[in-house]
């Protein structure tokens, strides 16, 4: 089977999409989430913390069936969403969304709780002193400070979310154009024995994760250099 250029177009354009969209939301929801996890005493930071690094051990497939139940007609969110007049997101783009979104949550979160946790207390301490509110303390202190692994949780978000292959299969299965991405392209062509096409797309991915790693790379050592 030859894949047209249509369908490698289609596929690495839901595959952006679902990135972007992804990592945007991780970013949004995950700040506040990783802030809470870095400063808080509470007993539930453990549980909390433990839920959102699930995904890091839990095999794909049983994210992905679990998903797969909840958001079907008869699930509880499937059931919520038909009621909201939103139909079922199962085999959609909106459900591969929240699919990737959970999926994708450690590999965001971890790398902002830890940049967080290493603010000095006497730095906000210094900013609260000067009459600067929480919100203000958090985007003028915080956020300068923690650049690196803001860079840091957004390459590895968007990243993760490329390579996402059995949790967007069981929630979005293989739909041109909707909810097919690239990895699942990929199987698309190695179960037609199309070698082929396959070594370009498999070539492309790795390069695309090599390239990303020395970016990663020469971020972290920017930083050490920044701060030693």
């Amino acid at each position: 089977m030859q894949v047209d250029t249509p369908a490698w177009i289609a596929a690495l354009w839901v595959t952006l999409k679902l990135a972007g969209f992804t990592t945007l939301i991780l970013l949004i929801v995950g700040m506040p989430l990783a802030w809470w996890l870095a400063r808080s005493r509470s007993f539930w930071r453990a549980p909390v913390g433990a839920v959102v690094a699930l995904p890091m051990v839990l095999p794909p497939t049983v994210l992905g069936f679990y998903l797969l139940i909840g958001l079907a007609p008869a699930g509880p969110i499937g059931q919520l969403t038909q009621s909201l007049g939103l139909g079922s997101l199962a085999f959609t783009f909106s459900g591969l969304l929240l699919a990737s979104v959970l999926y994708s949550m450690p590999f965001v979160v971890h790398p902002l709780q830890a940049g967080f946790a290493a603010i000095a207390t006497d730095t906000l301490d210094a900013a609260a002193s000067l009459r600067a509110g929480p919100l203000d303390r958090f985007c003028s202190v915080v956020l300068p400070l923690s650049r690196p692994s803001l860079l840091t949780a957004s390459l590895l978000g968007f990243a993760h979310t490329v390579g996402e292959f059995g949790v967007v299969l069981m929630v979005g299965g293989n739909i041109e154009g909707q909810t097919r991405v690239l990895s699942v392209l990929l199987y698309d062509q190695v179960e037609a024995m199309a070698y082929a096409d396959a070594h370009v797309l498999a070539a492309c991915l790795l390069a695309f994760s090599f390239a990303l790693l020395l970016v990663m790379q020469w971020l972290g050592r920017r930083t050490a250099v920044l701060h030693g």
